[in-house]
């Protein structure tokens, strides 16, 4: 396992657009996710270990956004051959089992997590009202230990574009297992 941290962005940027195929059968664009709030893109995977220790609290991060009508997408970008753990039946399983509060999406062609820059999972990128890259950093305070989380980032994050255009302060990047990328 590589440890990746997730790099400075540029706020401000517009979101690409995709067109993914979901575990849900249904295929998704950027225009399912942006309803006139502020949506979160997460690149995660069923095999990191960084991802599986937070995996509770990314549903429970799902219900409670999605009771504020703000979207919430999840994107597997792994090399399924080598990784068959992210193998799209496997994130359909996984998902289906763990009752994600979220569409899981699978980018096969990698092409997706290339547009966004994503480097690892988990890897969380939070826009505003107008589809601009408002937040970069991560879920919490403490990856490892629920219990001792202090500050929950992501959700503050959101929270606070619902009432403000300013980009949120004091962004600590992510950090998780390095996207396994095609050879």
């Amino acid at each position: 396992m590589a440890l990746t941290y997730t790099p400075q962005d540029e706020l401000g940027t517009a979101c690409p657009d995709f067109t993914l195929q979901a575990t849900d059968g249904k295929t998704y664009s950027l225009k399912n996710f942006t309803n006139g709030n502020p949506f979160v893109i997460m690149f995660i995977c069923n095999h990191c270990p960084y991802v599986k220790a937070i995996e509770d609290r990314l549903i429970e991060l799902g219900n409670e956004l999605k009771k504020k009508n703000i979207s919430v997408v999840a994107i597997s970008s792994n090399d399924a051959e080598t990784y068959p753990d992210d193998s799209f039946i496997e994130l359909k399983k996984r998902a289906e089992y763990k009752n994600y509060p979220f569409p899981y999406l699978f980018d096969d062609s990698q092409g997706v997590a290339k547009r966004f820059g994503a480097v690892c999972t988990p890897d969380f990128f939070v826009y505003n009202k107008k589809s601009q890259l408002a937040y970069r950093g991560r879920l919490d305070d403490n990856w490892k230990e629920p219990d001792k989380v202090t500050r929950r980032e992501l959700l503050a994050a959101v929270e606070s574009l619902l009432t403000s255009d300013e980009f949120p302060k004091g962004q600590t990047p992510s950090m998780g297992c390095s996207i396994k990328w095609k050879k």
